[in-house]
């Protein structure tokens, strides 16, 4: 009799659900995985290798380019390992649009998978509901930062401007009217900080409406519940963080354990999971969402009350104003020195962690006293979650890897860095 075989499935690397360039290499038993193996080194875009190439300034676009969803967030844990090996102060208003920005990149984070990991299983709404509010965080980083995507707003001892006293508001064009355009800019007729104020009284209705559509849905409980349960020894051992952590009961974020910036001085929770399935860690993320809003509206109050300068008085790290570069030798001298040659870092080696909204980002940096990097290794927080999809995934069918890889909330841009 013919000996049975289990048969070898290629799962990517241009499948919709893959999530980016990742190649699966499933060995199944009819439908039944019996291992998961990935394969990664289709995007390779060698930031860690480019950075010494680049002086220290020069490597903070490339940061925006690793977590795609979680831009300025990466800029945070490079220009924090920056801060501490040149022990600099970084201006408490500056610290506080740090916080709001990294909570409203959490916010853009979570809706993305959110809206994605709903794709994967079947249900299309959500996706459509949850770009509608990421439209609106996405017009913060542009009046910010001048670019929607990819900001490059933070810098070494602070951000690159305050924020501005008006929010951008839409033109008439031909395929919207003036009653139209009248509706769109009522919450921009003020500041950022007014729209972002506007943002945080919508958005937790908005949650609302996400979990009426999700949380108690039949189908949407029957692809998460016991799939892909992770225990919390098993999550600690292998390198979990984040809301993969946090879904298995292990109450870590470094926000409250190991407080950067001004994260001592926010009132939130930490919320866990308890079973460490698929729709734990689904639970965990849409609370953090909420969590998060909370944040923002602390520092949105703060920042009101509050003026003051938003990047470091050292000029031999942040380039002076315009204005005084114009009318000002010394000062052109100094703006000329840092875009050519950069600022030199004093010999030494730091890690710089934060609870980025996948799990733990470090930067390893490691100086020579040089105006580049001698090295520099990046923690990606992805990494560590797809080195456990075999894991998690044995003994399950097809479609739950897909509810699987969703539930990591894998963006490749990290994990082939």
């Amino acid at each position: 009799m013919a000996e049975i075989r289990n048969y070898t499935l290629n799962f990517g690397p241009q499948h919709p659900a893959a999530h980016g360039v990742l190649r699966l290499v499933l060995e199944l038993d009819g439908e039944v995985i019996e291992r998961a193996d990935p394969h990664v080194g289709l995007l390779h875009r060698a930031t860690e290798k480019l950075a010494e190439n680049k002086t220290f300034i020069q490597s903070v676009p490339y940061m925006d380019r690793l977590d795609y969803v979680s831009m300025m967030c990466n800029e945070h844990a490079y220009v924090m390992a920056i801060e501490k090996l040149l022990q600099l102060e970084v201006p408490e208003r500056a610290q506080y649009i740090r916080v709001m920005y990294d909570e409203i990149t959490r916010l853009l984070n979570h809706l993305l998978w959110l809206g994605a990991h709903a794709l994967d299983v079947g249900a299309m709404t959500v996706f459509l509901y949850a770009f509608r509010e990421r439209e609106d965080l996405m017009d913060c980083y542009e009046a910010a930062s001048g670019a929607r995507l990819h900001a490059a707003y933070y810098r070494p001892g602070g951000v690159y401007r305050d924020l501005p006293d008006q929010m951008p508001q839409y033109q008439a064009s031909k395929i919207r009217n003036e009653r139209d355009i009248a509706q769109l800019n009522e919450n921009r007729q003020g500041s950022l900080l007014d729209f972002i104020d506007d943002f945080t009284q919508r958005f937790p209705a908005y949650v609302d409406e996400y979990e009426t559509l999700l949380t108690d849905n039949r189908i949407w409980k029957q692809r998460l519940v016991g799939i892909g349960v992770v225990s919390p020894e098993r999550a600690q051992a292998l390198g979990f963080s984040g809301p993969m952590l946090r879904g298995s009961g292990v109450a870590w974020d470094l926000r409250k354990k190991q407080p950067y910036e001004v994260y001592d001085r926010m009132d939130f929770d930490i919320p866990v999971g308890v079973n460490g399935d698929c729709y734990d860690r689904y639970l965990v993320r849409m609370e953090e969402m909420r969590q998060s809003n909370r944040i923002i509206r602390q520092c949105v109050a703060w920042l009101r009350q509050n003026p003051g300068p938003v990047i470091t008085e050292n000029h031999k790290i942040a380039p002076p104003s315009r204005l005084d570069m114009k009318s000002n030798m010394e000062e052109l001298i100094h703006h000329f020195k840092l875009f050519t040659e950069g600022f030199h870092v004093p010999a030494g080696e730091c890690y710089a962690a934060i609870e980025h909204p996948k799990g733990e980002f470090g930067i390893y940096l490691v100086s020579d006293g040089a105006n580049k990097p001698y090295r520099m290794k990046i923690r990606a927080p992805g990494f560590a979650h797809l080195a456990a999809l075999d894991e998690m995934a044995r003994g399950h069918m097809i479609a739950d890897v897909v509810a699987i890889i969703g539930t990591q909330d894998i963006v490749f841009g990290e994990i082939d860095r």
